[in-house]
């Protein structure tokens, strides 16, 4: 699997949410390999997309399409300012990936210097899971400089949120600190999503 992330300023929120519908009715018969996508906007008017396809090789056929090209100019005229890019090839599913049935949705970029290690932690999924039955899944999307996009998908903002105050075991507390040292999060409270 191969993640994009892409992310901006933008408070046409409405306009933009329209158009990022109208790219799955249109364009997304005809974009092969592209497998689906988690979207929102935070509070403070970022907009955050998380999309998925088969493989790099699939992603760069897409962005070639002329279509893609003109569809990509009327996104551009909407954000408030540039907008950020990370490509992805190490990808990692938690619990078969992300939920399309998530309430909330939290997408935290950090940075590791050892990506091993962070995919280990993802790996305990019989731990996470009875400790965290809020978590429906997550993808872990890792570049080469070891920069990494974590998209959680959660029944709820309010189990969210009661789940962040169950401490977990020392040795998670331990991973957990590594890996979030230098995370930022980006809280999607009315996320929607798109699958092939």
């Amino acid at each position: 699997m191969f993640i994009q992330v892409f992310q901006g300023p933008c408070s046409r929120q409405e306009e933009m949410h329209a158009l990022l519908d109208e790219w799955r009715r249109d364009l997304a018969p005809s974009a092969h390999g592209w497998l689906g996508g988690t979207y929102g906007f935070t509070d403070d008017g970022q907009l955050v997309g998380v999309v998925r396809f088969e493989s790099r090789e699939a992603a760069a056929a897409n962005s070639g399409r002329p279509e893609q090209d003109a569809w990509a100019a009327r996104m551009n005229a909407l954000m408030d300012g540039p907008m950020e890019f990370h490509d992805c090839d190490d990808v990692t599913l938690l619990f078969d990936g992300g939920s399309d049935e998530a309430g909330f949705v939290q997408v935290i970029r950090g940075k590791v210097d050892d990506p091993a290690r962070l995919k280990a932690m993802m790996a305990d999924t019989d731990a996470l899971h009875e400790a965290r039955p809020d978590i429906l899944g997550a993808t872990l999307a890792i570049e080469e400089d070891g920069t990494f996009t974590e998209t959680v998908a959660f029944t709820s903002e309010a189990d969210a949120r009661k789940g962040e105050q169950v401490p977990p075991p020392e040795d998670v507390q331990r991973e957990l600190a590594y890996a979030m040292q230098s995370a930022t999060f980006y809280d999607l409270r009315r996320p929607w999503f798109e699958s092939a």
